[in-house]
C-alpha cells in the first residue's frame, strides 16, 4: 500500500470521526445558515467564520460573487484565510496552491514539474454553496463527508410587502447550545420577567392568554391573531391606523422564527435565526423591515438592542446553571412549542437516517393557554 493511499485512508477516517462528533453535537445539516453580514466582505479581504464547528473562509470574487470554502488547505491543513484572494482564485500562504474560489477546484500547484503526473484539477478544497440575501451571506452546510444534493433550495428571504421600507440588522452571541437558544426564542412566558420595561411589558401586566397553533412543513405557526394588549407598540399601531393589528408567527427548522404584523397598509416583518457556532456557542441574527413612517431606524435599533441584551444576559446566567448538568423539565402549555421543536428535530434526523417520511408531532390545529 502506497503512502498516498494510507494518507487518503487516514483523511477519510478523520472525516468520518469529525462527522460523528458533529452529529453528536445535535447539529442539523443540509440547511442554510447566515455566516456573516454582506458589509463585512469587501474587496479582496478574506473573512473567517465558524458554523456548526466548521471553520470557513469567506470572500468576494472580482465579479462581486461571494464564496465560502473550508478554512483549510487540503495539502498541509494551514488555514486558507492566511493566504490571499487574487481575482477569482484563493492562494494558500504555505506552498502557493491555488483554488478556484467558487468551486474549490485546484488550478495550480507551483512546485510541480513537467515530469509530475498529478492531476491538479482532481484536487478540491472544501467548498459550500453561498448566497447573499437580506444583507447576509448565507452558507449551505452539508454534513462533513457527505455529497452535496444535486438541487438545494434558495436561501431564506425576509417577507416584505412594499418596495419602500426601512430595514436593519442586529446580532448577539449566546453562550449556550443552539437548542437552548431556539427554545428561548420561541418561549412565550419569559417576556414580563426578562423584558420588563416601560415601553414593552411590566410584571404586573401578566394575564391569561390563548393562542391557536397549526402545523406547517418543518415547523409550526401561531395562527393570525390580535397581539397582546399589554404590549404598548401594538396598541400604538392600532391607534394610528384605526384598524385591527394582526400578528402571525412561524417557526421553521432548523432555526427560523418569523413574525409579520399588519394593520391596514402598515406592516412590520422580522426574522430571527439562532445559528450554531460551536456546541457551546450560538448567535442570534435578527433582521427587520417595515413601512411604519413613525418608526425611525435608530429608535428601533435602540429598543432592539435592549431586547437582545436582556436575552443575552439571561442565557449567560442560564449557562452557569447548565454547567452542572441539572435535570430539566418542560411543562404544558407554555413549553409546548419547545416540545414540538425537539420532536420535529428528532423526527427529521430519523427520517434522514431511514429514508422514511418526516412525522410531524402535530396532527392538526391546537389551542394553547398560558399566563404572561
Amino acid at each position: 500500500m502506497s503512502e498516498a493511499v494510507r494518507t487518503m485512508m487516514r483523511m477519510d477516517t478523520e472525516a468520518a470521526q469529525e462527522s460523528t462528533a458533529q452529529a453528536d453535537a445535535g447539529f442539523l445539516w443540509d440547511f442554510w445558515y447566515p455566516a456573516a453580514r454582506s458589509t463585512e466582505i469587501r474587496g479582496s479581504k478574506l473573512v473567517t467564520a465558524m458554523l456548526l464547528e466548521v471553520p470557513l473562509v469567506l470572500g468576494r470574487t472580482s465579479e462581486g460573487k461571494v464564496f465560502a470554502m473550508r478554512d483549510s488547505c487540503p495539502h498541509r491543513g494551514i488555514p486558507l484565510s492566511y493566504g490571499r484572494l487574487d481575482g477569482n482564485v484563493v492562494e494558500c500562504s504555505y506552498h502557493g496552491w491555488r483554488f478556484e474560489a467558487c468551486s474549490g477546484q485546484c488550478v495550480e500547484i507551483p512546485s510541480l514539474t513537467s515530469q509530475d503526473k498529478l492531476k491538479v484539477e482532481r484536487i478540491f478544497a472544501g467548498h459550500y454553496p453561498c448566497e447573499e440575501r437580506d444583507g447576509y451571506v448565507w452558507v449551505y452546510m452539508n454534513a462533513p463527508g457527505t455529497k452535496l444534493a444535486e438541487t438545494i433550495p434558495a436561501a431564506p428571504a425576509l417577507n416584505v410587502f412594499s418596495e419602500k421600507c426601512k430595514i436593519t440588522h442586529l446580532s448577539c452571541e449566546l453562550p449556550s447550545h443552539v437548542d437552548q437558544g431556539i427554545i428561548g426564542l420561541m418561549d412565550p412566558a419569559h417576556g414580563p420577567f426578562v423584558h420588563q420595561s416601560w415601553f414593552w411589558r411590566k410584571r404586573a401586566s401578566i394575564h391569561a392568554k390563548e393562542k391557536k397553533f397549526e402545523p406547517i412543513p418543518n415547523g409550526f405557526r401561531m395562527s393570525p391573531h390580535s397581539p397582546s394588549t399589554n404590549s404598548a407598540p401594538y396598541q400604538l399601531l392600532k391607534k394610528i391606523t384605526g384598524e385591527p393589528v394582526t400578528t402571525t408567527i412561524d417557526f421553521v427548522l432548523p432555526n427560523l422564527r418569523t413574525e409579520e404584523d399588519r394593520s391596514g397598509k402598515l406592516w412590520f416583518s422580522s426574522r430571527a435565526t439562532v445559528t450554531p457556532v460551536r456546541r457551546d456557542l450560538c448567535r442570534i441574527d435578527f433582521v427587520a423591515a417595515w413601512n411604519l413612517f413613525f418608526l425611525p431606524v435608530w429608535i428601533f435599533r435602540m429598543f432592539g438592542k435592549t431586547f437582545l441584551l436582556q436575552d443575552q444576559q439571561t442565557m449567560i446566567r442560564q449557562a452557569e446553571g447548565l454547567k452542572h448538568n441539572p435535570r430539566l423539565m418542560l411543562i404544558d402549555d407554555a413549553d409546548r412549542p419547545a416540545k414540538w421543536y425537539f420532536a420535529l428535530k428528532a423526527n427529521l434526523m430519523e427520517s434522514r437516517r431511514t429514508g422514511g417520511p418526516i412525522v410531524h408531532p402535530m396532527d392538526g390545529p391546537v389551542t394553547l393557554r398560558w399566563r404572561s
